[in-house]
């Protein structure tokens, strides 16, 4: 099956956008800047690498490897983001069956997914435009 996402630029657009969107939002963007965490993502078919740090003046996504250091690491294929963001994935169930790869404190990244739920109409809408192109 053909992945969602065409190339890395995509991934950055979208499952990087996301994290801009969730900064502004006014009841998840306050909660996950107040965690303090840092995590990456490195997305497969097609590779992307996110780093996302979340810190009290703003969420900062960097695109591509970096020397900042996560505090958790996931592996996982970027079809499984587009379809976490769209609320159709269990990102725990994916670490339980091994589709989704962790390293470090996974508990801390657990407990700000329901955060992400607010988020998930305003992701459909960004990415309405690509679906439409993309057709049935």
């Amino acid at each position: 099956m053909k992945p969602y996402f065409n190339d890395a630029s995509e991934v950055y657009q979208y499952l990087g956008g996301v994290f801009h969107v969730a900064d502004a939002h006014p009841d998840v963007g306050p909660r996950l800047r107040a965690s303090g965490l840092t995590f990456r993502i490195d997305y497969s078919r097609p590779a992307a690498i996110l780093t996302v740090r979340m810190r009290p003046e703003g969420i900062e996504v960097i695109e591509g490897a970096t020397d900042v250091r996560p505090d958790v690491r996931l592996a996982m294929s970027a079809d499984n983001g587009d379809r976490f963001w769209r609320g159709e994935y269990n990102a725990a169930v994916g670490l339980a069956t091994g589709e989704v790869r962790a390293r470090g404190p996974v508990s801390k990244l657990l407990s700000l997914l329901p955060l992400a739920k607010p988020v998930f109409p305003i992701y459909q809408e960004m990415i309405a435009a690509k679906d439409r192109k993309a057709g049935p």
